[in-house]
C-alpha cells in the first residue's frame, strides 16, 4: 500500500508507491495507551481502505469506560484497577461506576441499589413464554429469546434518545438478568420458578433464586455470595471484545437496548468467548487423570493435532490476566468453605496449571491462566452445571454492554457501523441462460 509511513509531529504520512499521492493521518492520543492513526479520510484522499481481520489493530470507537494493557496485565474501569475494585467494592457499585463514570456517594449508592432492586421481577406473562422452550433447551438459547422479547413487554423503554428512558432501561436489564437466568435454570430442571427477594443483595438474590425451593427455607452462604459478587465484578466489562462490539454494532442502527443486549448474548455464546470456561471443564474431563497431562500437553504443542489448552492465554493479555489472580484466591476460599479437599477434576486442574506454568513452551508464548480457567472450577464447586457458565457471564457483562451502548448513543460522532472488505470474488460477468450452462 505505502512506500513510507513516517511520524510527522502528531501525524503519519502515507505515500502510495508509483504515484505522487500522499496524505497525513492525524495521530489521536488517548489518556493512556498507544496513539491511533485517524484513517477516516483515507479512502476519499487516496482511494484505499485498510485491511484488519478481527479488528486487532483498529479502534472502532472512543471510550472512557475500560482500559486494558495486555502486555503488563492491567485492567482499569474508569481508571480504577480491577484489583482494588475486587477487594473493596461490590458489583452494584461497579455497575454505577461503569454506567455513570464515578463511584457513588453513600446517597447515590443507596438510590442506585434501590433503583435496581425495584425492577427485579419479570412481567408475569413471561412465565408462559418459558413454556415455549423445550425442557432440554440450552439456557443461553433461552436467554437470547427472553431478553430479546423484553422489548415486547416494556414499550416505555424503547425511546433511546430519552436519557430517563435509558436510565430506566439500565435498571431493568441489570435487575432482571439474574431472574431470567435463574428461571432458565429452574425450567431446565423442572423446579418451580423462585421470585426475587429485594431484601437480599444482588449476588445473594441470584443464588437464592437458583437454589431455593418452595418446600423449605433456604439461606445463602455469605462466602459463596461474596464469591459470586467477585465473579460478577471480574466479568462486568472488558473493553471492545466480540460481544461488546456486537452490542455497539447493533446499537449503531438505533436498535433498542433489549435487542442489542440479546445480540451480545448471542455473540457471547461462542466457545472462543463466553463459553471458554465451559470448554475448560470439558478439556479436563477429556484428560481424565493427572498421569495423562504430559501426553496431553505434547498434543497441544503439536500444531497439527488441533488440540488446544483451554483457559490459558488471551487475545489481549500477554501477561498474567489480572482477573485470574483474583479468581485463583477466590477459588481456594470457595473450596475451603465447601470442604472440598479431594475432587479429581479440581486436582487435575491444579496439576495442569502447575506444569504449564513451569513449561518453557508455554512461558515463552506467554500462555498464562486466564479468568476462564478458574471461574469454571469455582462454578462447578458451587454446583452450577456447565450449561449455566456462559449464562453467568451474560448476567455480569450486561452492565458493561449497557454502559458501552449508552456511551455510544451519547457520542455525537457515532455513525452506523459499516465495515469494509477486500472483494476477491468474480469480476462482472453476464447471465447465462439455464439451457446454455
Amino acid at each position: 500500500m505505502s512506500g513510507s509511513t513516517t511520524n510527522a509531529g502528531g501525524s503519519v504520512t502515507v505515500t502510495l508507491d508509483g504515484t505522487n499521492k500522499s496524505m497525513k493521518l492525524p495521530l489521536l492520543p488517548g489518556t493512556i495507551g498507544p496513539e491511533v492513526a485517524d484513517i477516516r479520510k483515507l479512502y476519499s484522499e487516496l482511494g484505499i481502505f485498510t485491511y484488519d481481520p478481527g479488528y486487532g489493530g483498529t479502534a472502532a470507537c472512543e471510550s472512557k469506560i475500560t482500559y486494558i494493557d495486555g502486555d503488563v496485565g492491567v485492567l482499569l474501569h474508569r481508571g480504577y484497577p480491577i484489583e482494588q475494585l475486587a477487594e473493596h467494592s461490590t458489583f452494584l457499585e461497579v455497575a454505577h461506576l461503569l454506567l455513570n463514570g464515578e463511584l457513588p456517594t453513600p446517597a447515590e449508592k443507596h438510590d442506585f441499589e434501590q433503583g435496581v432492586m425495584r425492577h427485579t421481577m419479570l412481567h408475569e406473562q413471561l412465565r408462559s413464554f418459558y413454556n415455549g422452550f423445550r425442557r432440554d433447551a440450552h439456557p443461553m438459547a433461552i436467554m437470547c429469546g427472553v431478553v430479546g422479547a423484553l422489548s415486547a413487554f416494556y414499550h416505555d423503554s424503547l425511546d433511546i434518545n430519552d436519557p430517563e428512558v435509558r436510565r430506566i432501561s439500565a435498571f431493568r436489564l441489570i435487575a432482571k438478568m439474574p431472574t431470567i437466568a435463574a428461571w432458565a435454570y429452574k425450567y431446565a430442571i423442572g423446579q418451580p420458578f423462585i421470585y426475587p427477594r429485594n431484601d437480599l443483595g444482588y449476588a445473594e438474590n441470584f443464588l437464592y433464586m437458583m437454589n431455593a425451593v418452595p418446600a423449605e427455607e433456604y439461606h445463602v452462604n455469605p462466602v459463596l455470595a461474596r464469591a459470586m459478587d467477585l465473579i460478577l465484578i471480574l466479568h462486568a466489562d472488558h473493553e471492545q471484545n466480540a460481544s461488546t462490539s456486537t452490542v455497539r454494532l447493533a446499537g449503531s442502527t438505533g436498535a433498542n437496548p433489549f435487542a442489542c443486549i440479546a445480540a451480545g448474548i448471542a455473540s457471547l455464546w461462542g466457545p472462543a468467548h463466553g463459553g471458554a470456561n465451559e470448554a475448560v471443564l470439558k478439556m479436563l474431563r477429556e484428560i481424565g487423570h493427572v498421569d495423562n497431562i504430559p501426553g496431553f500437553l505434547e498434543k497441544v504443542k503439536d500444531k497439527n493435532s488441533g488440540v488446544l489448552l483451554m483457559g490459558f492465554g488471551h487475545r489481549v493479555y500477554k501477561n498474567y490476566d489480572p482477573r485470574a489472580k483474583i479468581m485463583q484466591h477466590t477459588c481456594h476460599a470457595v473450596l475451603k468453605e465447601l470442604g472440598i479437599k479431594d475432587d479429581p477434576l479440581l486436582d487435575l486442574a491444579a496439576e495442569l496449571e502447575r506444569i504449564a506454568l513451569h513449561d518453557e513452551y508455554f512461558i515463552s508464548r506467554k500462555l498464562y491462566p486466564n479468568v476462564d480457567f478458574y471461574s469454571g472450577i469455582i462454578l462447578k464447586a458451587m454446583g452450577f452445571p456447565t450449561s449455566m457458565f456462559t449464562v453467568l457471564f451474560a448476567v455480569a457483562r450486561t452492565v458493561g454492554w449497557f454502559s458501552q451502548w449508552k456511551e455510544m448513543i451519547e457520542d455525537p460522532s457515532q455513525r452506523i457501523g459499516r465495515p469494509r472488505q477486500v472483494y476477491t470474488g468474480p469480476t462482472q460477468r453476464d447471465y447465462v441462460a439455464l439451457d446454455q450452462r
